[in-house]
């Protein structure tokens, strides 16, 4: 088995049965936090699949782009964070 077909009937299908699974999860919720942890699961999975796919038409420049993803949902991890903190001091 080469590299290609590893990445076509291995790693895409894992990971797209991934996203629809964490979308279901983004959908159901029940929680605000459910869902913010489900869409920052969802940007991993795409990083992923980015990934797999800048590594499959050795186009470097698709890397750029997962690292600017990675950025973005590591600041919406921590803005949700601080909001969570911020929300709980005027609870008490």
């Amino acid at each position: 088995m080469s590299l290609q077909e590893y990445y076509n009937y291995i790693l895409l299908p894992i990971l797209g049965l991934s996203v629809i699974l964490v979308f279901i999860r983004f959908l159901k919720g029940p929680s605000i936090a459910d869902r913010v942890i489900a869409l920052d699961m969802l940007i991993l999975t795409s990083i992923g699949i980015i990934a797999v796919y800048s590594m499959q038409n050795d186009q470097s420049t698709f890397l750029d782009i997962a690292m600017l993803l990675a950025l973005i949902a590591f600041l919406g991890t921590v803005a949700f964070a601080y909001f969570m903190e911020q929300r709980e001091k005027n609870d008490e």
